[in-house]
């Protein structure tokens, strides 16, 4: 990018000559010599106190020290104030809007410089896990170059940082729309409602999130252990042939159905997921207890059906098997064993569940 600025006339004003010429040399060239020398004229052209009212010498000054805040990251050369610093008081001081107007392409120029010599800095931060650092820095080359994107590392930081608002109403921005949004971005925004306490929000979120990844399976499953632990077990059921197409063999996620569906009263289907689940792991609590539970129910209503009976006896004692102090398993089998008058079985296990209260 070649910037050419006006030539002041008069003998006094060579400085500013010289530093503009070797300013456009360097954005030709890229020589960092052709920068150090448009530094040494703009360094004499703001020399005296009366130069600071100069808007010329103010923009090249500006122009040079941002572009030496990034070509000399490492800072190699001497400075009296450091070149970002240098760079910024010098735009501070640009205040004449029909002369900013004139010059936007150079204040621009100046402007990104100054957002890469942060964005240097930033990642030097965040390799040093210097966290606030990195924050304060990606700030500044937002507040730059808002065409940086560094919102990201923004949103990253101020989660990891503890600033959860701020994280909110980045990753708010972020699934605007589907332009702009990830699977990442909705996960990470409802789990952060979430740990706000917020349900109903991480909920919508997550609703959102299906109707631009209808296929992702992450943002499904986030989704169905939220209306789980809400207990909202009539949308669990609804995303149920979705889920189970995803993992079919996952025994968490057939028990979780099968649960579902006993709660809703859609009591086949609950059988049928809790026997796949115990085709999967067997010795799973849960599934051996809730099917013996199931069984118990039919039993109760109909207690001439020794089928049911028997159902119920085998799940809920290998219920009691895999976990002897489990007292909803023991209460099952006290009234599983009383209602068929098993008065052996009955006195055992009523031993069992006093001896767990003694405890």
């Amino acid at each position: 990018m070649t910037l050419f600025f006006g030539i002041p006339l008069g003998y006094a004003q060579s400085n500013i000559k010289e530093g503009n010429n070797n300013f456009a040399r360097y954005t030709k060239s890229g020589d960092i010599k052709d920068l150090l020398e448009a530094r040494k004229f703009a360094d004499l052209a703001y020399k005296e106190k009366r130069d600071s009212s100069s808007y010329n010498n103010t923009l090249l000054k500006g122009l040079v020290y941002s572009s030496l805040a990034v070509a000399d990251s490492n800072r190699t050369q001497k400075y009296d104030k450091d070149p970002i610093d240098e760079a910024e008081f010098m735009l501070s001081r640009l205040n004449d809007k029909q002369l900013n107007f004139e010059n936007e392409a150079q204040i621009n120029y100046l402007k990104k410089r100054l957002a890469t010599a942060y964005l240097i800095k930033a990642n030097r931060a965040l390799i040093n896990n210097n966290y606030e650092e990195a924050y304060n820095m990606f700030s500044k080359v937002n507040l730059y170059n808002t065409e940086a994107n560094v919102n990201h590392n923004l949103a990253l930081l101020s989660e990891r940082l503890g600033k959860k608002d701020e994280a909110i109403h980045l990753y708010n921005d972020f699934i605007k729309d589907k332009s702009s949004a990830k699977p990442g971005y909705i996960l990470t925004l409802s789990r952060l409602y979430l740990e706000e306490g917020d349900n109903n929000a991480a909920q919508n979120v997550l609703i959102k999130g299906r109707t631009f990844f209808p296929t992702n399976k992450d943002i499904l499953f986030a989704l169905l252990n939220l209306y789980a632990s809400n207990g909202a077990y009539d949308a669990v059921v609804a995303l149920a042939d979705e889920a189970i197409a995803f993992e079919p063999e996952s025994v968490s996620l057939n028990y979780l159905l099968g649960f579902a569906y006993e709660v809703t009263g859609k009591r086949e289907q609950a059988e049928r997921y809790y026997k796949k689940t115990l085709s999967l792991d067997p010795d799973d609590y849960n599934s051996n207890y809730e099917l013996g539970l199931l069984y118990l129910k039919d039993f109760i209503k109909d207690t001439s059906d020794l089928e049911k009976q028997y159902e119920a006896q085998q799940y809920l004692l290998k219920a009691n098997e895999i976990d002897p102090n489990a007292v909803n398993a023991l209460k099952s089998l006290a009234v599983l064993f009383d209602k068929s008058g098993n008065e052996v079985q009955l006195e055992r296990v009523n031993n069992q569940l006093n001896q767990i209260n003694i405890q």
